[in-house]
């Protein structure tokens, strides 16, 4: 495959009404960049013609690719196969539902020759429902913030600019998609964000509700161990279970004091039974640390992953 500067990654999922003017935003913004470029644009199992109009784009502008899911994967897999797919040395990833506008892509290129290599969009000002959606995403990435330590307005944005060697590294499942700054961060990128403008919705309906909230929640929990443990842990579940350990070794010096020196009888105390359960706890937890010690060898040596990343070699008989 011939390298390009640009690849565009749009998934899309029931977007017959706004796919088409999208693409013709997407043509007029890019041409003037005097770039080569493609656009990805993901079918993410579409029920209505969504795929129908995609062929057509396809049939008339060549420099469109598309890539059509069996089934309704997700927006996160549907991001991972375009990112897969792009051959250019800048990945831009935006919605399908004509939200982002394609015309910040010149700023958002220029952020990244700044010496970034991600800028995420801080959509401002937020076009969508204050409770159902504005109000969980403004609390949402807070939390994120705070748990990632990756300091972003705005997660959910899939207006993202990316170089060709973190979109290449990046591994997504569930939906991460919106951890990608945080996945990005962990292996060493340098992490930006910028406002964009963010349109109402004109066509179709949003394919997301306040139910989503428990997914991120759980997502973020995955998140936060991957990146804060998954090669040692030992240090959170050893943590948990010393503590645990300690609490029911503790209760069990006091009910032994309580017994040997006030000859207070303790066999039918629920302090005795918290005790032996904190204790019994404290040994599984350590256990788990011990197996996921084992694992995470077991998965970096199989794939002789490493647990660094380099960024330039100096010397040594090559420069890169």
């Amino acid at each position: 495959m011939d390298p390009m500067d640009l690849s565009i990654v749009v998934p899309v999922y029931n977007e017959e009404e706004s796919v088409e003017p999208l693409i013709r935003e997407l043509l007029s913004a890019l041409d003037p960049l005097g770039k080569s470029y493609e656009i990805i644009l993901v079918d993410d199992g579409s029920s209505d013609g969504t795929y129908t109009i995609l062929s057509r784009l396809h049939q008339s502008e060549r420099r469109i690719t598309v890539l059509r899911f069996k089934r309704n994967f997700g927006q996160t897999a549907a991001i991972a196969a375009g990112l897969a797919h792009a051959r250019g040395d800048v990945v831009i990833a935006l919605d399908g539902d004509g939200q982002n506008d394609p015309r910040d892509i010149p700023a958002l290129l220029s952020k990244l020759d700044e010496g970034y290599d991600l800028v995420s969009g801080w959509r401002f000002p937020r076009e969508d429902a204050f409770w159902s959606r504005r109000l969980p995403s403004t609390i949402a990435n807070r939390v994120i913030s705070w748990m990632t330590q990756v300091k972003l307005h705005d997660s959910g944005c899939t207006l993202k600019a990316l170089r060709r060697e973190v979109a290449k590294d990046l591994k997504l499942y569930g939906d991460m998609h919106r951890f990608i700054p945080a996945i990005a961060y962990e292996r060493g990128a340098r992490i930006t964000e910028m406002k964009v403008h963010h349109r109402p919705r004109r066509w179709g309906t949003s394919k997301y509700g306040i139910a989503r909230t428990l997914r991120v929640i759980l997502d973020l929990l995955t998140v936060k161990f991957l990146l804060s443990y998954a090669t040692r842990p030992l240090h959170i579940f050893g943590l948990v279970g010393i503590a645990s350990g300690a609490a029911g070794f503790l209760l069990g010096v006091y009910l032994t004091v309580q017994k040997l020196f006030y000859f207070e009888e303790i066999g039918g105390r629920p302090l005795l039974l918290l005790a032996v359960l904190l204790i019994f706890i404290g040994f599984q937890f350590i256990t788990m640390g011990l197996l996921g010690e084992m694992l995470a060898r077991t998965y970096h040596e199989s794939q002789n992953k490493p647990t660094y990343v380099i960024k330039e070699i100096l010397g040594g008989g090559e420069s890169r």
